[in-house]
């Protein structure tokens, strides 16, 4: 016994040995919150407060469940074998395969994951001819995950409108298909679960009377489905022993309820609430900041992280010119960092959108330094990337049969695997490519793709002679990606990829000289040589930072990953970028409940990710939709000590007072060149405008404002144009 409690200090001894009671432990990060939990079943079944078949442990990974086990089996002497250690959903569907017919499944019913209950969703949408322009099958999926999650059935949603009447008509039919066909989605698994206990009291007596012990991890990324769940497993008998920090609750946006923890204490009573504070991670100085910033936060439980590791070095801030110079600076100091003989594989740099990613990969492909993108794609082997790369490669040569068929029905525009089928018989009896088969295809099929090759063409003498990032920027509107991804309700940062694509255009323009005046010719010469095309050389510049530089499984590489990935993690040194008002914290947080304290907490768990040494950068502007943005600082670099941070460039900016934070809104994303004010549309309808590729037009119609306004054009002879006035660069007839 003493073996297995003396590695504990005096908290996580008080947690561990605890009496069968309620109990809420706040475990800060890096303060040992496995080891708590492992070693109290260990200690409950070694001491003989309960058997392995009597305790229930929930975790939120199969990656965290599997350590649980084999720290259990490292540390008693019996087999992990049988014990119900596991996921919610894991738990869940175990629970339904022994009791099937009580939960009125089929002993094999199978599970739907993602994917497969999106193809399911489509093939009902299908059979009741529903028009998915109206009702999208994502959108359909989404509405009845999210009333799942919620404990709703579709008899039990509260109907406002005609929309949410459909909507709920397909949640009704979806459940029939399902239970027709013997399948569950993941909600469905952990409602299915708490309907059948919820129903049935013997079964629901029997698993009270079997867990005496019910531990949670993680138990602030529960939502108030899984708290409903465990409380039925409870009873009035039963102990949670719930382990969990509300400060790095961070996942609100997938139904995560950081409430539960209050609601666990007020709700039961819990007298033994126990605070794990002292940190084996990081040194002094990287809490101190951590411990300032959640401070912040009005609604938190409360604690403060201690370290016996010393102070440490300061936390480095650098402040950049531009993303550009930041990228850069990031790229150097990791060269110097292995220089020093830090592995790649310890060093991360994190940011808060997927979009940034894309101009610090760039820095480190021309550093060559190996880099891996964590959770996640690199920038060029994005699915959003890939499609809108395969519309500029049809503009620059139409026989690319490989983008042809990646796109030609996507977004969807009624060209199914029949007509392509068709089309690619055409082509082969030929010998041609794709598309100069298409004249060769007749009926239904040949008429979608012939569609199909119009709009290209369209596409391509519209954006004749126009420079490269514009050619990108209507690329992305006329195929329609834009829009596709804009509608998703988690397209945010599709839309936000697709438009830092615009930005690598402009950068590629810029970096090779494409925008400066071609010398004149000496009349003398022979011969002139060919001028290189923009468009050509982007595709072959994109091609070789998806290909090059790529690092193998398993091999040393420097970890690129958003902030989100990073949760649960730790490394040497780690880089926090991007720290810019709007940015980080996200503009979006300035109009959600709670947004900029879930922000906040973001960075508190970015901040924590760092054992030894710890970068804050930012820059003074920004490029978005190909245009230079001037930036705000973060606010969280204000609320940091001054005594614990390191400037490593010059700082000429005043230190903003925490009262001004409280009493002004978040500023938004980006400022307007200094002297702007508000932003407003610099034209109105009916005004005679100027293109310089499109001549004289007139202003008919306009929509958004900053940086998404855009405005309809009536060219006359060139049509009606769509154009955003941040690339459009109109002039006043």
């Amino acid at each position: 016994m003493s073996s297995l409690l003396d590695p504990l200090n005096p908290e996580q001894l008080q947690a561990v040995t605890l009496p069968n009671q309620h109990a809420l432990i706040l475990a800060g990060a890096g303060s040992g919150k496995t080891r708590v939990l492992t070693t109290r079943i260990a200690w409950l079944i070694q001491t003989g407060n309960a058997t392995p078949a009597g305790l229930l442990a929930v975790t939120f990974t199969n990656k965290a469940a599997r350590e649980m086990l084999t720290r259990i089996a490292a540390m008693l002497p019996i087999s992990t074998r049988g014990m119900w250690i596991g996921t919610f959903h894991g738990l869940c569907n175990r629970m339904l395969r022994a009791h099937h017919r009580d939960a009125g499944l089929p002993p094999l019913f199978q599970i739907l994951d993602t994917q497969d209950q999106l193809g399911a969703v489509k093939r009902l949408l299908k059979s009741l001819d529903v028009d998915e322009d109206r009702y999208p099958p994502k959108q359909v999926q989404w509405f009845i995950n999210d009333r799942k999650e919620e404990g709703l059935r579709a008899k039990d949603v509260v109907v406002h409108d005609e929309a949410g009447r459909r909507y709920t008509e397909l949640f009704a039919a979806y459940d029939e298909q399902c239970q027709k066909e013997g399948a569950v989605d993941f909600p469905e698994l952990l409602l299915r679960c708490f309907e059948l206990l919820q129903r049935n009291e013997p079964l629901r007596a029997h698993y009270q009377a079997r867990f005496r012990h019910i531990l949670v991890d993680e138990f602030q990324d529960t939502n108030r489905l899984q708290y409903r769940w465990l409380k039925l497993l409870a009873g009035k008998e039963n102990a949670i022993f719930a382990v969990g920090d509300d400060d790095q609750s961070i996942y609100a946006f997938r139904g995560a309820n950081v409430g539960n923890m209050a609601d666990l204490e007020r709700e039961y009573r819990v007298q033994n609430v126990i605070r794990l504070e002292q940190n084996y991670r990081s040194h002094g100085n990287i809490l101190d900041a951590a411990n300032a910033l959640i401070a912040h936060n009005r609604k938190r439980l409360g604690k403060n992280l201690w370290t016996a590791a010393g102070e440490g070095e300061p936390l480095r801030v650098y402040e950049a010119a531009s993303d550009g110079y930041e990228a850069r600076f990031l790229a150097e100091e990791v060269q110097s960092l292995l220089r020093e003989g830090c592995a790649r594989r310890d060093v991360a740099i994190l940011y808060r959108s997927n979009a940034q990613s894309r101009v610090i990969e760039h820095a480190l492909f021309t550093q060559g330094i190996p880099y891996r993108v964590y959770g996640g794609l690199r920038f060029f082997e994005r699915q959003e990337i890939k499609h809108a790369l395969a519309y500029l490669r049809l503009l620059a040569n139409p026989d690319d049969d490989g983008a042809l068929l990646r796109v030609v029905n996507f977004p969807a525009r009624g060209i199914g695997a029949r007509s392509v089928e068709a089309l690619q018989d055409a082509a082969a009896a030929g010998g041609t490519s794709l598309w100069q088969a298409v004249p060769r295809v007749a009926g239904k099929a040949g008429a979608a793709v012939g569609a199909f090759v119009k709009l290209i063409d369209t596409l391509r003498a519209s954006t004749q002679g126009l420079p490269l990032p514009e050619v990108v920027a209507h690329a992305l509107q006329a195929s329609g990606l834009r829009a596709h991804y804009k509608a998703e309700r988690d397209g945010a940062d599709r839309v936000e990829n697709l438009e830092e694509l615009v930005n690598a255009a402009a950068a590629f323009v810029q970096d090779e000289g494409y925008g400066a005046q071609a010398p004149a010719a000496d009349a003398g010469d022979a011969a002139q040589l060919p001028v290189p095309d923009p468009l050509g050389q982007f595709l072959a510049h994109a091609a070789l930072e998806s290909g090059e530089n790529q690092a193998a499984e398993g091999t040393d590489a420097v970890q690129l990953m958003t902030v989100h990935s990073a949760k649960g993690l730790e490394f040497h040194t780690v880089f926090i970028t991007g720290l810019e008002e709007g940015l980080f914290p996200h503009e979006q947080s300035a109009t959600e409940q709670d947004g900029l304290e879930e922000e906040r907490r973001l960075m508190y768990v970015a901040i924590t990710r760092a054992r030894t040494r710890l970068y804050l950068s930012f820059a003074q502007t920004r490029l978005l939709h190909g245009q230079t943005r001037y930036n705000v600082a973060s606010r969280f670099l204000d609320e940091i000590p001054a005594g614990v941070m390191k400037w490593l460039t010059p700082r000429d900016r005043p230190v903003v007072p925490d009262s001004a934070w409280q009493a002004a809104p978040a500023p938004a994303r980006y400022r307007k060149e200094p002297g702007g004010g508000a932003p407003h549309l610099p034209f109105r309808i009916g005004q005679s405008v100027v293109h310089a590729k499109f001549g004289q037009g007139v202003i008919v119609n306009a929509e958004g404002s900053g940086t998404d306004a855009r405005v309809q054009i009536n060219f006359g002879p060139q049509g009606m144009k769509w154009l955003q006035l941040e690339y459009a660069k109109l002039q006043a007839a």
